[in-house]
């Protein structure tokens, strides 16, 4: 028989396990190639994932609403078509498509998060599989662990195999909870809060899988990265007056409508290339700098908050950047993303200015150092020096910028100058910048 594995795909850097929210074929039923076969939730993206190959689907081994480790086989796929329908028998072995073990079954998990990590009745050697895989959690987990003085190999998680997720390790931190190789003193404020209880007329609604995933990334951020946020006033006037000469001719040449962002992803490669260490990430002690830009922006959708990345956007033109982004932006909302389109992003940009808001102070996301928040852009009145040495007070289109930044590697100074870069570079742009 030709067998093909399905495997859980990862959807970015720091994510090691996702969810299958939906099966959209069932066994027995033929899919073509590219055909979308499954939905998965992590806290970057809800995506259809495509069939690998075409055939029958034969086999489901993960079912809708289990979370599993990156590279689980979660289904199997019968390429003799015909072979895997009507069968009930067990399936013949197949050859793995990687090299890691496969579990036989992942158990079910409940809607609600999972109970805290657990201390280990055993030390262990070592030597074994479950030991070398609870001790190979992601870096994130390993990380939090090591600043709270956590041994990761006392935990048993519920992973693969014992496997100590985030969700673990800080439920584990939350709880209060403390091993034999804790370090010596209690933490500032120990004990976690007490959950609120539901008055009368209260309505109770579990978080979905994917809002609960963003929970525990951003909580993670703020355990890892020393957030600091300055804040900077661009005037848009002049991008404005460009836009508007040349929208319709620019729309009616490429087909894509012409937005403020562009500009700005424009802006903020080329201050990315004069201040590298806002492209890097912090690996331990080393610092690595990213020699790509690769520019996530944040789409705002109605079950939840993914990042599509730009890849290479220094090396686009304005109608190249608008062309990438508003196919990514559609493809985000219609779950068309493919796992390579939310993974290694060096730099994010969010815009809450679309729903109005002014400014606002967002968390870094991992294992980046910075992120640009884009407030309102609208029209206000400033005060500006006259042609005559006398103020005056004009309608400017402005627009606050905040930068989030890791303190660890990067000094206020570095990020103000980073930003104000990114300000003359806006108010500067050229006329022939299309």
């Amino acid at each position: 028989m030709a067998r093909v594995d399905i495997i859980m795909p990862q959807m970015g850097e720091s994510i090691a396990e996702g969810t299958l929210s939906k099966w959209l074929k069932k066994v027995g039923d033929e899919v073509k190639r590219d055909e979308p076969i499954f939905e998965i939730s992590t806290d970057k993206v809800d995506a259809e994932i495509p069939a690998p190959a075409a055939g029958v689907l034969a086999e489901i081994i993960v079912k809708e609403g289990e979370t599993v480790a990156v590279q689980t086989v979660v289904a199997r796929l019968e390429t003799e078509k015909g072979a895997a329908l009507g069968k009930t028998e067990a399936p013949a072995p197949t050859e793995k498509v990687t090299p890691q073990p496969t579990p036989a079954k992942q158990p079910e998990r409940a809607a609600s998060a999972p109970a805290p990590a657990v201390v280990a009745s055993h030390t262990g050697n070592g030597n074994s599989f479950e030991d070398r895989v609870r001790t190979k959690s992601s870096p994130l987990v390993r990380k939090i662990a090591a600043e709270h003085g956590v041994n990761i190999a006392s935990l048993h998680g519920s992973g693969v195999a014992g496997r100590v997720t985030k969700r673990d390790i800080l439920g584990f931190i939350e709880s209060g909870a403390s091993t034999t190789s804790t370090v010596q003193g209690a933490r500032t404020g120990g004990h976690a809060m007490p959950l609120p209880e539901p008055w009368a007329g209260d309505v109770v609604e579990p978080m979905s899988k994917m809002r609960a995933l963003i929970s525990d990334h951003m909580v993670a951020s703020r355990h890892t990265s020393a957030h600091v946020t300055s804040f900077f006033e661009i005037d848009f006037t002049r991008v404005a007056r460009i836009r508007a000469k040349n929208r319709a001719e620019f729309e009616a040449a490429t087909g894509q409508k012409l937005t403020y962002m562009p500009f700005i992803i424009k802006a903020v490669t080329q201050g990315l290339q004069a201040f590298p260490i806002m492209n890097s990430s912090v690996a331990g002690t080393n610092v690595i700098y990213r020699k790509k830009i690769n520019i996530g922006v944040a789409v705002a959708l109605e079950w939840g908050l993914i990042v599509p990345v730009i890849k290479n956007a220094n090396d686009l033109s304005l109608s190249g950047i608008t062309r990438a982004l508003n196919d990514l932006a559609a493809r985000a909302r219609a779950k068309k993303l493919s796992p390579e389109e939310v993974q290694e992003g060096t730099f994010t940009i969010t815009n809450p200015g679309v729903f109005g808001s002014l400014m606002g102070t967002p968390i870094i996301n991992q294992p980046q150092v910075a992120i640009m928040g884009v407030g309102a852009i609208e029209k206000r009145p400033k005060v500006l020096p006259g042609a005559d040495g006398e103020d005056t007070i004009a309608i400017r289109t402005c627009a606050y910028f905040s930068i989030s930044f890791d303190h660890r590697v990067i000094d206020g100074a570095v990020a103000d100058q980073f930003l104000a870069f990114v300000k003359k570079t806006i108010e500067t742009f050229p006329e022939t910048g299309l």
